[in-house]
């Protein structure tokens, strides 16, 4: 392999390892507005957007210990990359994809799991991180509110007995 592209391939084999996923996308059609506007966009959730050529990236991929991706890489693809997790990433990729018509989602990874653009998708679908963590929070809450209720409520009749007692006076 030329030095130029061993140079690549360890770069991208580095933004692998640094990566908790990558999105694999086709980009075909964009225009560089567009692709700033994406990158951009994709900057303001820790993530990144970088054209690739394929047989570099199969090439990291493999050096990565990713697995074998021949044949799952066609036309002129974009990987996205990132620190936090795929959802913030996926819904940013969708939300632009839903706008322009591009880019389409080919597949990613999340750890070792591989995913397919559908899986992708509907991972963009979800809430995020923070909004799952506040519904966890309000289930494992109703509980103990409803307990709290229950315990409180006849030392609450009883007050009220008494009161209304004093109230008339008795």
């Amino acid at each position: 392999m030329r030095a130029e592209k061993q140079f690549l391939t360890n770069e991208y084999v580095e933004r692998l390892n640094d990566s908790p996923f990558f999105i694999v996308t086709e980009y075909t059609g964009l225009s560089v507005a567009e692709f700033e506007g994406l990158r951009a966009k994709l900057r303001g959730s820790n993530a990144q957007i970088h054209v690739v050529k394929n047989s570099v990236f199969r090439a990291a991929a493999t050096q990565a210990g990713i697995g074998d991706l021949n044949g799952a890489l066609s036309g002129q693809v974009a990987v996205v990359t990132g620190e936090g997790d795929i959802s913030s990433a996926a819904k940013i990729v969708k939300e632009f994809s839903d706008k322009t018509d591009k880019p389409k989602i080919q597949f990613g990874y999340a750890g070792e799991d591989r995913l397919e653009g559908e899986v992708v998708l509907r991972i963009a679908d979800l809430p995020s991180i923070e909004v799952l963590r506040a519904q966890l929070l309000g289930v494992i809450q109703a509980p103990a509110t409803q307990l709290a209720r229950v315990i409180n409520t006849p030392a609450s009749m009883v007050a009220r007995a008494i009161q209304a007692h004093v109230d008339k006076g008795e």
